[in-house]
């Protein structure tokens, strides 16, 4: 059955996926940039809408990954003692935020993410 917009609830809930299995991170080794991956990967075909969400949250896993690598190398001049907790919050809010947002069939752009895939 069609949502508001023209959504199936399906799309709604792999968009809301490509976001939320970014927390398998926690847990698996790059499983917050493989997790979007699989399935951006699956469903970018038959979705406009999950091509979307999987691109974004593609971009920005990448891009905070890029960010953590640089802020574990700046402990070594301290700095990174602060920044790479206040990167992980940073992280965990705007996950959280995205998958809200695509779970509502909205679309979302995070802030500061450098768009690899566009």
């Amino acid at each position: 059955m069609n949502q508001p917009f023209g959504l199936h609830k399906e799309e709604k809930t792999y968009g809301m996926l490509c976001h939320l299995l970014a927390f398998s991170g926690l847990i698996i080794p790059l499983g917050n940039i493989l997790g979007p991956l699989v399935i951006w990967l699956m469903k970018k075909d038959q979705s406009s809408y999950v091509d979307m969400h999987g691109k974004e949250s593609l971009n920005f896993q990448i891009s905070n990954a890029i960010y953590t690598i640089i802020s574990g190398l700046l402990i070594f001049v301290l700095i990174g003692f602060i920044t790479t907790p206040l990167l992980f919050v940073f992280w965990l809010v705007f996950t959280i935020i995205a998958s809200i947002r695509a779970s509502e069939g909205n679309g979302y752009r995070y802030p500061l993410t450098i768009r690899f895939f566009k």
